[in-house]
């Protein structure tokens, strides 16, 4: 590996272990092997290397959730099964006191402080709506319309951001995927009796 990718490492590994407010370019520097004029060669900034590095750590638990693989054991795309199956895999990575998820919540909260890495974080947020909707209704992510991306993705997005602030808060009391999907079959039955 390079420089970059030596930093990219470094950074992720930092991140997972001290937060982004906590983690220093020394930290990236002494986890990577690398030297503090790096950073700056190849990312820019401190800030922009941990970002990137978030981006890379929440692409990496994407790849966990592959739609032909561990999101779906063969329900039906855009069932209530599939919905419930996919959201239990998910929480089920919230629920370590190393979890990522955790980072998330941090990074939200001091979005205002650093505006440039919230820019670049929303739109991965973004690509993330896009990648999640083929988890749940099927299909291949490339295929998702914007105006998919705009409705559905961001409705899912809304909830995991509420599941991340429930189990980072308090895992103890926070929604179970078949609480979630309870609650979804209960608004779709008062939406069809109302209709």
């Amino acid at each position: 590996m390079g420089h970059r990718e030596d930093l990219l490492e470094g950074a992720k590994r930092c991140l997972l272990e001290k937060g982004f407010v906590r983690t220093t370019a020394r930290d990236i520097v002494r986890e990577s092997g690398t030297n503090l004029a790096s950073i700056g060669y190849h990312y820019g900034s401190k800030d922009a290397l941990l970002a990137e590095a978030y981006i890379a750590l929440v692409e990496g638990v994407s790849d966990d959730f592959d739609a032909t693989e561990r999101a779906t054991t063969g329900t039906r795309p855009g069932s209530l099964e599939r919905f419930e199956e996919v959201w239990t895999n998910i929480i089920a990575t919230m629920s370590g006191p190393d979890s990522l998820w955790h980072l998330s919540m941090e990074i939200v909260a001091m979005g205002d402080q650093l505006p440039a890495v919230r820019d670049h974080l929303a739109q991965a947020q973004r690509e993330g709506a896009r990648g999640i909707i083929p988890m749940l209704m099927g299909g291949e992510e490339a295929d998702v319309s914007e105006k998919d991306v705009d409705t559905l993705g961001k409705f899912y997005m809304t909830l995991m951001m509420g599941l991340i602030a429930q189990w980072t808060f308090d895992p103890g009391t926070a929604t179970r995927a078949d609480e979630l999907t309870e609650g979804l079959r209960r608004l779709m039955k008062a939406a069809g009796e109302s209709s």
